[in-house]
């Protein structure tokens, strides 16, 4: 541990490189996913822009409760399943998982593929049913 300190001490300016590298890359991978929002943001979205909610969930996670509305697109189908999502190209998405992780990932590929509205559920369906949002179950 000594010894990192000495490094530190010795080496501002190399350090400060690594951690502006470092600050750079993971705001260019939070960005490449789409915005975050929060569960309050996201109704606002869903009400007053006709935001379309894709849960990217699997099946099985999906009935144990889901937002209503929601379309449940699991993330391993995604590729197969993004022409179903087409006339949604320009408007916005509201992507959903179980803590907001994957959907980060999701939010790449539909990036990628030409949607230009697409945001993540903050925390997702977690988050929400914690703020003890109505949920939909079968």
């Amino acid at each position: 541990m000594e010894q990192l300190f000495e490094f530190i001490s010795n080496h501002p300016y190399l350090v400060a490189a690594w951690f502006i590298t470092l600050a750079l890359l993971l705001w260019t991978e939070k960005n490449k996913a789409g915005r975050s929002v929060s569960p309050a943001e996201a109704t606002r979205m869903i009400n007053k822009e006709s935001a379309c909610v894709v849960d990217i969930r699997s099946k099985k996670e999906w009935d144990t409760g889901y937002i209503a509305g929601s379309r449940n697109i699991p993330y391993a189908d995604l590729d197969k399943r993004l022409v179903e999502l087409n006339s949604f190209k320009d408007k916005p998405i509201i992507l959903v998982c179980n803590l907001g992780q994957t959907a980060g990932s999701a939010g790449k590929k539909l990036k990628a593929a030409g949607f230009t509205q697409v945001t993540r559920l903050m925390g997702g369906i977690t988050e929400w049913k914690a703020q003890h949002l109505p949920i939909v179950k079968k």
